[in-house]
């Protein structure tokens, strides 16, 4: 185990340590959280003193389970937390489990008394129905910046690792998490401390907040071929309005049957079937993170109507699109802003 060096703090660390209140969700995400406290108990074991302190915060001050099954104990109820000079909110799936007005004046409070305010993985979204990020850049998880945007028309929203907006923050969750408290250590304390810190997770560089959350599709896809991997961001990026097999196999540089002779060997798949999956999977975010109707998500994803979005769906993914609302958003959420 290395030796502590307090050397690598820098001497405005005489401050008072900031104190950190991280509000879990329902179904919130473990890796994100962990990701986020883990570094700050490192920066106190390696500057030998403590620069931070933080309070884990639920609802009503009990246990509260992530979206792996696992539970942890809060040390109170969010509206008991500690004099923090920031509060993360930390969600999952189902961030809009448990928000109320309570939750929502709670909120608008923190921001009206000048404590800074975080979110991590759809955290965001919590941001956004207390209107606390409107006129910010903000970010959440990838499967729901498309979700984040058409819900939250006044947020400037970034596919990045973790944005930093004045006294915003918000970050994709994962260990999009890590990164973005070694850039505040390094802010606060120095980058030989975060350089320290990262060098503990085995955590090689420490990752710019621009830097994408996606790996390209040559790399997540396995595939070598330039061609096909160019026709597969072609279609990542026109979803609303699906481009023709013509179009594909003309980006491509090949005719249509090289690209589905392609996509067969590649993915057991046509190159129109791999097309429609991901305007489904991008329905399925938004029919789980948005108040969009029925209508807006067939033309968001690209279908000439409601009817053959819903067939599509049903055999897709074995049940209508209105079984994927995890409760009444459109009901609930609109009432709060």
């Amino acid at each position: 185990m290395p030796t502590p060096l307090p050397t690598i703090v820098n001497a405005t660390t005489a401050e008072a340590p900031q104190s950190i209140g991280f509000f879990l969700v329902p179904q919130f995400s473990m890796m994100a959280f962990v990701s986020a406290v883990e570094p700050l108990r490192v920066a106190n074991r390696l500057a030998q003193k403590e620069l931070y302190r933080w309070q884990v915060l639920s609802r009503d001050g009990g246990s509260i389970a992530a979206s792996n099954g696992m539970s942890l104990v809060a040390d109170c109820a969010y509206a008991e937390a500690k004099n923090p000079s920031l509060i993360v909110v930390c969600a999952g799936f189902e961030p809009e489990r448990g928000f109320d007005n309570k939750m929502k004046r709670w909120l608008i409070g923190l921001g009206r008394s000048g404590i800074d305010l975080g979110a991590m993985d759809t955290g965001s979204f919590l941001l956004g129905w207390a209107g606390l990020l409107d006129g910010y850049r903000a970010t959440t998880h990838w499967e729901s910046l498309d979700s984040l945007r058409e819900q939250f028309p006044e947020i400037d929203v970034e596919n990045s690792l973790f944005v930093i907006d004045r006294n915003r923050l918000t970050c994709a969750g994962g260990t999009a998490a890590l990164d973005m408290m070694l850039h505040l250590i390094s802010v606060r304390h120095g980058h030989r401390l975060a350089a320290a810190v990262s060098e503990q997770f085995i955590h090689a560089q420490i990752r710019d907040p621009h830097d994408h959350q996606r790996m390209e599709p040559r790399i997540r896809q396995g595939i070598n071929h330039a061609g096909l991997a160019r026709v597969i961001g072609l279609m990542e990026a026109n979803l609303e309005e699906p481009l023709n097999s013509d179009e594909l196999s003309a980006a491509a540089g090949m005719s249509l049957r090289q690209l589905e002779r392609l996509f067969h060997r590649y993915f057991g798949s046509t190159p129109r079937r791999y097309y429609l999956d991901l305007r489904l999977q991008r329905a399925r975010a938004l029919l789980q993170y948005t108040d969009m109707s029925m209508v807006e998500i067939t033309v968001a994803c690209g279908f000439g109507s409601a009817a053959h979005f819903s067939r599509s769906y049903h055999a897709w993914a074995g049940k209508p699109p209105s079984a994927e609302r995890y409760r009444d958003v459109a009901g609930v959420m609109p009432s709060l802003r």
